[in-house]
């Protein structure tokens, strides 16, 4: 019997092995060292340890995320910040397993916390504990929110998100895809507010499904999605994606678009932009133009300048919004980035803006809900720039028959809309 295979039988046993466990400890020392983003890292371990079989990872990466998840509050039940003590704590209070289950995974002196781990009301913990949260975060939020909001924004951003998948319209209907998905297995149905959005439940393998690998289906947040409605580009326009990364929005307003116009992906970073590559082939789109600038004072602007009709700028932040899916952000990330950040906004925002023709529109996006890369960012560009008027989101939603309630500025949160945590403001050009 492989490895592989014994671990399997032991966890189908009721049992724990200690090579399982193992492995968990090993990737979450890794993690712990925030020198990289989790994601990747576990990635990188599992590509080293390819005996693992499925389960094997699915256990793994439930623990392990687990702990950055609940750090703060696993450490205080714990009685420690070690990482074995951490991954104890993890398996006895997140994924349920019994001192019994966990006797031979165990070395005694984790075994020995078990009872204490157990015992230990977690409502008795502080409230920035409880929360999961650094202190100067949960005060910030509590400031913003008020405590009882913040608590629940907080406690939304702990549960796992789902796996949501945009269809792509140009190509398909939503209907179809749904039927093509739960003849398959899936447990899947339409999103509350994007017109294309899919939600699945659990963890499928959607990129070996005919429908992705025929680029019908892209993986992409239904909040994300909503920020390409927002845009409202139309056919035929010249549209930018002004920090495109990957180009999941790129790809969302070139749906929009039906493959017409001109739509320029720009971002600094060429490494990023090259994965748009192949997701655009696969999605059938030719109409997307990238760009990897070499700053705010890129030539390509300055030829531009003036000219689009749209321009997104999904801004570098903090990326707490997306804390279900990236919770070793809230531990990467201090007040002084943050700072950082909202200068690079600033920047960004301003050179971005140059782009805009007269009556053409700018949305400034972030997946953060520190007001400090929201609000304070816009207000202080249109103190800056007279020749921009600010629309109301909820109007342009509304006009495109999105029942999403929102204000002059759009919010979104988990505990409120099921999606992560957006900010977007729309700004018109009309000098």
């Amino acid at each position: 019997m492989s490895p592989a295979s014994r671990i399997e039988e032991e966890a189908r046993a009721g049992r724990v092995s200690r090579s399982l466990v193992r492995h968990a400890h090993a990737v979450l020392g890794e993690l712990l060292q925030f020198s990289a983003p989790a994601d990747q890292t576990l990635s990188r371990y599992f590509r080293a340890n390819r005996a693992l079989g499925r389960q094997d990872r699915a256990f793994i990466a439930d623990a392990v995320y687990g702990v950055l998840r609940r750090k703060r509050s696993l450490a205080a039940l714990a009685g420690s910040e070690a990482p074995a003590a951490l991954l104890t704590a993890a398996l006895v209070r997140l994924l349920g397993f019994s001192a019994r289950a966990l006797a031979d995974a165990l070395p005694a002196e984790e075994l020995a916390r078990v009872a204490r781990i157990k015992a230990t009301p977690a409502d008795r913990l502080p409230e920035p504990v409880r929360a999961d949260l650094p202190d100067w975060l949960w005060t910030r939020l509590v400031i913003q929110e008020g405590a009882a909001e913040a608590d629940r924004i907080a406690q939304a951003l702990l549960n796992p998100a789902p796996l949501d998948l945009r269809v792509n319209l140009a190509r398909a209907r939503r209907e179809e895809i749904l039927e093509r998905l739960r003849a398959d297995g899936f447990d899947a149905h339409a999103t509350s507010y994007s017109p294309a959005g899919i939600r699945c439940a659990g963890r499928p393998a959607i990129n070996r499904h005919p429908a992705f690998l025929a680029g019908l289906v892209e993986v992409q947040d239904e909040g994300s999605q909503i920020l390409a409605w927002l845009v409202a580009p139309r056919r035929g326009e010249m549209v930018a994606d002004y920090c495109a990364g990957a180009g999941g929005k790129t790809l969302a307003m070139a749906m929009l678009m039906r493959g017409t116009g001109r739509l320029y992906a720009m971002d600094t970073s060429a490494k990023r932009l090259a994965l748009l590559a192949p997701r655009a082939a696969r999605a059938g789109v030719t109409s997307i133009h990238s760009a990897a600038l070499s700053g705010d004072t890129d030539a390509r602007l300055k030829r531009l300048a003036g000219k689009m009709d749209r321009v997104l700028v999904d801004a570098p932040c903090s990326g707490f919004g997306t804390l279900r899916r990236n919770p070793d952000l809230k531990w990467r990330h201090g007040e002084a980035a943050v700072a950082e950040l909202a200068a690079k906004q600033r920047r960004i925002l301003e050179s971005a803006s140059r782009l805009v023709k007269r009556g053409g529109r700018l949305v400034y996006a972030t997946c953060s809900f520190l007001r400090e890369e929201n609000e304070q960012i816009v207000d202080d560009f249109l103190r800056r720039e007279p020749a921009f008027t600010e629309r109301s989101c909820a109007d342009i939603l509304g006009a495109q028959r999105i029942a999403l309630e929102a204000g002059t500025r759009l919010r979104l949160w988990p505990h409120v809309h099921g999606t992560d945590a957006f900010f977007a403001a729309a700004l018109e050009r009309t000098a």
